[in-house]
């Protein structure tokens, strides 16, 4: 438990520092939109880019390990879209509840936890769960959004009013050239692979930043939806994420024990910081998807020491 906490402590570290630096003046209202903005249309594109031009086509390809993980997040985000739509939840603000509970903090939590635990033969597998919900699950919540959107706004023109804002998309734009690159087999230049990986450094910390300033000017209020959709929401993210990945990875496919471990252990970790971003980014209800990342980071400091404990 006590490395899993320092793992986890950056984490809080970081959004403490925003939440500092709004309650004491250093930065001003309009600090947490901006500083969101600069994450959005700078820093998370050139990750997304430098992530996906610099992967190598034979390490990614581990077809067992992709179904039982790309898998996971899909039942549980179509499960939760479906769910809050029943609620009467709007499809933006569903998406982006979708992605709440199967957008795992692969990049900033997965690749030390798992080196940790398992070492670097499970790498590979945690940069193809990076892949996937940071490209494509990401892309697709963006195109449910912009879809649910348009469809509030206007009826007329609809399919070609998304088709523009996703082809602007800075979000969507950078993962597809960066996999023009990869299939391509071109290398980035030293200094370009070094801009965007300066560039692309700053998305986490800015975003987990901007996610403490934006609770230190929300403090007191309580998300529309209620606490029960919180929870809810959480025990999906902590709980049916795993249980789904193992059910698909153990019994459906047969996977090796390791691969199905490092499977199940991805898709247990908490909710990463795109879900926020989108949904400060868009303006919908942001403290929701802020509280659900706090508070299922915070559980999973017990939720993955319990699994490493039964997993043994």
């Amino acid at each position: 438990m006590l490395s899993n906490l320092l793992i986890v402590l950056p984490i809080f570290a970081l959004v403490l520092t925003g939440w500092l630096a709004r309650q004491f003046g250093a930065l001003g209202p309009n600090a947490t939109r901006e500083v969101n903005r600069v994450v959005v249309y700078l820093a998370l594109p050139a990750l997304l880019f430098d992530i996906t031009a610099n992967a190598v086509p034979s390490e990614i390809w581990q077809p067992g390990f992709l179904v039982a993980f790309t898998a996971g997040c899909a039942v549980v985000f179509i499960l939760t879209i479906g769910l809050r739509m029943r609620q009467g939840a709007p499809l933006a603000d569903a998406a982006i509840d979708g992605l709440n509970t199967s957008y795992a903090n692969t990049g900033f939590m997965g690749f030390p936890l798992l080196l940790a635990v398992i070492g670097e033969t499970a790498m590979a597998a945690t940069l193809v769960a990076t892949i996937v919900t940071a490209c494509v699950l990401f892309a697709i919540a963006i195109i449910l959004i912009e879809s649910g959107l348009q469809a509030e706004t206007r009826r007329r023109d609809i399919a070609r009013k998304i088709c523009l804002s996703l082809v602007r998309n800075p979000l969507l734009i950078a993962p597809v050239l960066g996999g023009i690159v990869m299939a391509t087999g071109l290398r980035l230049p030293e200094a370009l692979d070094s801009y965007l990986k300066l560039l692309g450094g700053a998305a986490s910390p800015c975003a987990l930043i901007a996610l403490g300033l934006f609770l230190a000017d929300n403090s007191g209020r309580q998300p529309r939806a209620g606490t029960k959709v919180q929870t809810i929401l959480v025990a999906l993210k902590l709980i049916a994420q795993p249980a789904v990945t193992w059910i698909i990875a153990v019994p459906v496919l047969g996977l090796p024990a390791e691969t199905a471990h490092i499977a199940v252990l991805l898709a247990a970790l908490p909710t990463g910081t795109g879900p926020f971003m989108l949904a400060e980014f868009y303006q919908r209800e942001a403290l929701l998807t802020g509280r659900v990342i706090l508070i299922t980071t915070i559980l999973s400091v017990g939720t993955l020491s319990l699994y490493l404990a039964l997993a043994g």
